[in-house]
């Protein structure tokens, strides 16, 4: 096994590699960004984070769920941060993201405010969010990496542009494969992305048809290990159920970053059909295999596709703005 100093010095090694890369192609990220106007941002916002996600532990899944949806629809520019004016359903509000809880907006409100005190108007949300996310990794255990910084607060937040653009629970592998491929994430991305799923909460209706009408051959997935389907009937019967009852998506430990994830789907223990789809077909399961046998391999290639994916649309230079409050835009007129 590779000491985890070790392994830590690698991984800051190929993050570097990977960065550069990415920024000849993509735009002008660095992890130094802030060196001058704001030294002491990362420290800021992970104090904040950190500090909420022990009083509250639906954090750091809502903050690490915020970032993956902010990312996908129109980039990583804080666009889900926006909150709805009278003229405008803004993104946060489209059906796919109206199950969100409260606490990781707030969180990252909270973060913002924290930074302004110390450096008015030169951290922009769309790289607070980024650093939450990553900071909510490490206090559930996760690895921490570095995080390139530079992006700007897009313009356009609205309802209307996110359908299509984000995973269904009910996804293929092919659905979720051609998603992510129009954002540049690979096969091998789609799989280790998805172990984000080692921590938080799905509500019932999410899975239930796994339950009770998966087709017309099976009322319940047969692929849906026969012990924890009877666990989720219990706590999400077919009728009568709470709409607020919620179940773990790692059923062994749904608060901790680990890679049990990965051996609950090995088991047909995952709790989303998009989730156990990824160790039934015979394109993601290798992946499965991989991070399933070693943590240390699931951590690596998560760092590495977190910066992966932070580079997704973002807005740089003169494009875009710095918020001075993640829930509106500055010129109010693009409201």
């Amino acid at each position: 096994m590779v000491h985890p100093i070790h392994a830590n010095v690698v991984s800051w090694i190929v993050i570097v590699s990977l960065s550069c890369l990415l920024h000849g192609a993509t735009g002008q990220l660095t992890f130094d960004f802030y060196k001058t106007a704001c030294p002491n941002v990362d420290a800021i916002v992970a104090n904040v984070t950190l500090a909420l996600s022990k009083r509250d532990n639906v954090v750091p899944p809502a903050v690490l769920r915020l970032y993956f949806h902010d990312c996908l629809v129109e980039g990583c520019d804080a666009s889900i941060l926006i909150s709805s004016t009278p003229t405008n359903v803004a993104e946060r509000d489209a059906a796919d993201n109206l199950s969100f809880p409260q606490n990781g907006f707030d969180a990252i409100v909270e973060a913002k405010k924290a930074v302004e005190a110390a450096c008015p108007a030169v951290v922009s949300c769309a790289d607070i969010l980024a650093m939450a996310a990553r900071d909510v990794v490490v206090f559930s255990g996760g690895p921490r990496w570095a995080v390139p910084k530079g992006r700007r607060d897009g313009l356009i937040s609205r309802a209307a542009r996110v359908e299509g653009r984000l995973p269904a629970s009910s996804f293929n592998v092919s659905q979720l494969i051609t998603l992510l491929a129009t954002v540049n994430l690979s096969i091998e991305d789609l799989v280790v992305l998805s172990g984000a799923h080692t921590i938080g909460f799905s509500h019932c209706n999410q899975f239930s048809k796994r339950l009770y009408n998966f087709s017309s051959a099976a009322k319940t997935d047969p692929s849906l290990d026969p012990t924890l389907a009877a666990s989720l009937k219990a706590s999400c019967p077919q009728v009568g159920g709470s709409p607020n009852t919620v179940r773990g998506f790692d059923a062994t430990t749904p608060l901790a970053f680990d890679n049990s994830y990965y051996r609950n789907l090995q088991n047909n223990r995952g709790l989303l059909v998009s989730d156990q789809a990824l160790a039934l077909d015979k394109r993601t399961s290798p992946v499965v295999a991989s991070l399933a046998a070693s943590q240390e391999d699931f951590f690596f290639a998560f760092m590495q596709a977190m910066v992966k994916l932070g580079y997704t649309g973002i807005k740089t230079g003169s494009q875009g703005e710095v918020r001075r409050d993640c829930r509106a835009f500055n010129a109010r007129s693009n409201t």
